[in-house]
């Protein structure tokens, strides 16, 4: 078996009282505003080489490291935030992105992610509590995971980090910890027709929209 990781680094986003809009900071290494109040770091794993052996990746387990809960500027008790992580055998669009926000991967939402593609999914919510006001970091409240860890014959995991800031909010800085993905997976061959199936499947779900 085998540990894959990949690493989101930090994500500073600021306010500004004269637009009234949040922004990513020049330090938030990768990530780009969905809308004012979204935001998403993006990156993948290469399985290329195993795809080029012709093996399917069975996936054991998945994880998310976090260096800490995330830290706030200014916030006041009732400010709250979501912060999403997805892997993904599917590339996404950032209207997609946005649905899986509100609805994740169930067929209401209609984000084009369903069960089988999501590997893994959590939704994390923080907020500052009376209690915690003057700590300067958000409370995590809830935490929730969605997935299928369904084996794959695709040469890339697509991974999104998503930040989606609650209103009304006082903060004027939020700041989002590194985190680390890990997937423990085997990669083994599989008789002729399910791996050509399964490859099939692979290409299908990245034609719609790849992007690099």
């Amino acid at each position: 078996m085998k540990t894959l990781a990949k690493e989101f680094q930090y994500g500073t986003f600021n306010f500004d009282s004269g637009t009234g809009l949040w922004s990513a900071a020049a330090n938030a290494s990768n990530w780009r505003a969905l809308n004012p109040l979204n935001f998403v770091a993006s990156t993948y794993f290469d399985l290329a080489g195993m795809s080029q052996r012709e093996k399917t990746l069975f996936f054991e387990g998945a994880a998310t490291q976090e260096m800490n809960d995330p830290f706030h500027v200014a916030g006041q008790p009732g400010d709250a935030i979501l912060v999403w992580d997805v892997m993904t055998t599917e590339p996404m669009t950032d209207t997609e992105l946005l649905g899986f926000v509100g609805f994740g991967n169930f067929a209401e939402g209609q984000t084009g992610l369903g069960f089988q593609e999501t590997i893994y999914a959590k939704l994390s919510s923080y907020a500052i509590t009376v209690d915690t006001a003057t700590w300067g970091q958000f409370v995590q409240l809830t935490d929730r995971q969605l997935g299928s860890l369904e084996p794959t014959a695709s040469d890339r995991i697509y991974c999104y980090r998503m930040l989606n800031i609650g209103q009304p909010i006082q903060a004027t800085r939020i700041v989002l910890y590194p985190t680390r993905y890990l997937l423990s997976a085997i990669a083994k061959e599989e008789p002729d027709f399910q791996y050509l199936m399964r490859l099939r499947r692979s290409y299908e779900l990245q034609q719609s929209h790849d992007e690099d």
